[in-house]
């Protein structure tokens, strides 16, 4: 499953993952990626690779740092700034947007699913997590 991650400096992208590991029962410390590009982290028989492209100043850097290999049936790979690797991103199962709340309220955040496995994980999200107001 690839989930892109979308959002201005500080919105949340980076704590969202740091939940997503927490609650599949990661412990240790959940660093971000924006300096080693990619964090690994076991999470049952998966591999689960949290990306930060911030520091990307040109797509090619993709292919010299050797990405597509992680893209793998058996990986979760979570990633901030895809748009900084421009269309050398598989496409996504899930994109989120995060942003600001308004009156400062927190993060709001928008979902939208690109495949057959992106719509189950959704559906999944919604039963188990109903809206607040």
């Amino acid at each position: 499953m690839i989930v892109t991650l979308h959002g201005e400096l500080g919105s949340g992208k980076t704590t969202l993952v740091r939940g997503l590991l927490r609650a599949r029962g990661i412990s240790g410390p959940i660093k971000s990626p924006t300096y080693a590009l990619v964090e690994h982290y076991p999470v049952s028989s998966l591999y689960f690779y949290h990306f930060d492209f911030y520091r990307f100043m040109n797509p090619n850097e993709w292919d010299s740092a050797g990405m597509s290999e992680y893209f793998r049936d058996d990986a979760v790979c979570v990633v901030e700034w895809p748009e900084r690797v421009g269309g050398l991103l598989p496409e996504p199962d899930v994109a989120l947007s995060l942003s600001y709340a308004v009156q400062d309220r927190g993060r709001d955040i928008v979902a939208k699913a690109f495949s057959a496995a992106g719509e189950r994980c959704l559906s999944e999200l919604a039963a188990t997590n109903p809206p607040s107001d």
